[in-house]
Order: structure tokens, then C-alpha cells, then sequence
């Protein structure tokens, strides 16, 4: 079997990997909740090629992510729920629903450009839709946060509780305002550490995340991005400490922290010149 452009090769590929008695054991022996963790990885290293602005990375990185979709695909064929094209055309039609936009309809009409409305009045049909395919009669409550999806990064569905709370008022009309939230919630770490009360400093360190999270979302921040760009300094300056001990034969474990944070000074100083 050789490598193609066509993503029926691909197809075959997994359907060979998951035959039975000739596949590959490891591929055989998965199922959705084993291969959901490497989804969500894939996912991220998509997202961190992204940040490294790596073309050629994120060309690879996108193929894993997408035999993560037909790996699942794979699996649901096997168990008669639908197969790879049944997918293609969910999500085509879903595209094509939720932008009335761009597309024309049947008559060749195509909506008044009131997108964010739009958008959401569909997704609630689709929602609903769902519930009654399901056999749910009686909705549950409507709430503001709905549709926030529960499987989120941490990071990303903070900031999506924000811009739907924020769509109803509930929100801060000045980053400064988010400043001093901030300081509040990291006065609030300093009295839980004085008491040493571990559970009580967790739940204050996730307030003061949250409230970074609007600080990013008021600044116009992805908090996502942001992060892994400090990730990617920090290892930058870290990897500067380094060399320069080893130039020195020393290592980190051998150094002082005031030796190592001189030389973290040294890197920040080359990279902005302050």
C-alpha cells in the first residue's frame, strides 16, 4: 500500500490496521475512550505548531489529528453507528445551515448578514434537534452558559463562560477593573497560605486563573496562545542558563538560584534588550 493524496487511502489504511487476525494489535485493541486522550493531544500539537509558526510541522500535526477522526470513524462503522462519509456530510451540512449568509437556499435566497444571531439561533436548533432525536419531550431550563461544551481545556472554556455571560451584561466595561479582580483574588492566595489551608489556596488559585482568563479576553488576548508563548520563553531562558553553566562545566543542580536568575537576566536582556 503506498501513500496518497486521496483520503480514501487513508480509509483503507485503518480499516486494514482493525482487521481482525492481520491488523495491528495495538490498533485492535482501542476503542472511542481509549483513542479519546490522543485526539485531545493531537489537537494541542496542532495548536503549539501554531505558535511556533512551523508550516511544515503543522502540516504533520494536522495529518495525526485527522487519523484521530477517521480512527473513530473507523470505529463507529464497526458498530454500525456510521461510517468516515457520514461524517463529511454531518459536518458539510451543518457548514452550509449554520452560514445563510454565504450560501443560498433553494430559491436562491441567501439571509440578511446578522451572523452572530444567526449562529446562535441555529446551534439552539440543532440542539433542540438532537434532544428530540434522543427522545427528550421536555427540555431542561434554558441557561445562559448553555452549550459551553463540559470537554474543554480549562483555558479555552473559561473564556467562553465570559463571552456568553458578557452577552447578557455581566461583565466588566474596563480591563483596569479585571486588574483589580486580580489583586483581590491574589490577596485571597496570600490569606489561604497563611493558614496553610491547601484545599481553600487551589480554589483561590483557580479564581485568579479565571480572572487572568477575562484579563486576556478584555486585552483581546488568546489565553491559550499567550501561555504557550511564556512556555516557549521560559524554555528559551532556561536553555540559556543552561549553556552558560555548561560552558562553565557546572550544571543547574550545582548553581545558586541567584547565579542562575543573573543569567536568566542575561537571556531577557538579549532577547529585548532591557
Amino acid at each position: 500500500m503506498t501513500p496518497s493524496r486521496d483520503i480514501s487511502r487513508l480509509i483503507e489504511i485503518m480499516a486494514q490496521l482493525r482487521t481482525p487476525d492481520t491488523g495491528c494489535p495495538w490498533d485492535l485493541e482501542q476503542d472511542f475512550a481509549s483513542i479519546a486522550p490522543y485526539t485531545i493531544e493531537e489537537a494541542f500539537e496542532v495548536a503549539e505548531a501554531i505558535a511556533r509558526n512551523d508550516l511544515d510541522d503543522l502540516r504533520d500535526e494536522l495529518g495525526d489529528l485527522l487519523l484521530q477522526v477517521v480512527f473513530h470513524a473507523r470505529i463507529a462503522e464497526e458498530r454500525g453507528a456510521f461510517a468516515f462519509g457520514d461524517v463529511v456530510a454531518a459536518v458539510t451540512a451543518k457548514m452550509i445551515r449554520r452560514h445563510p449568509h454565504v450560501f443560498a437556499d433553494a430559491q436562491g435566497n441567501i439571509a440578511p448578514s446578522h451572523v452572530e444571531g444567526v449562529w446562535d439561533r441555529i446551534k439552539a436548533e440543532e440542539k433542540a434537534e438532537r434532544a428530540a432525536r434522543r427522545g427528550e419531550t421536555e427540555a431542561p431550563p434554558a441557561s445562559v452558559l448553555a452549550g459551553v461544551k463540559p470537554g474543554q481545556p480549562a483555558l479555552s472554556r473559561a473564556m467562553e463562560l465570559q463571552r456568553k455571560a458578557a452577552r447578557v451584561g455581566f461583565d466588566w466595561n474596563d480591563p483596569r477593573e479585571v486588574l483589580k479582580k486580580i489583586r483581590e483574588e491574589a490577596d485571597e492566595i496570600e490569606d489561604a497560605l497563611d493558614r496553610g489551608d491547601k484545599a481553600d489556596i487551589a480554589e483561590e488559585t483557580g479564581d485568579l486563573m479565571f480572572a487572568l482568563v477575562n484579563l486576556a479576553r478584555h486585552t483581546g488576548a488568546d489565553p491559550e496562545m499567550a501561555l504557550r508563548g511564556t512556555n516557549a520563553k521560559f524554555e528559551r531562558r532556561f536553555g540559556h542558563i543552561e549553556q552558560a553553566l555548561a560552558a562553565r562545566g557546572r550544571t543547574p543542580d550545582s548553581a545558586s538560584l541567584a547565579e542562575m536568575d543573573a543569567l536568566w537576566d542575561e537571556a531577557k536582556r538579549a532577547e529585548t534588550g532591557r
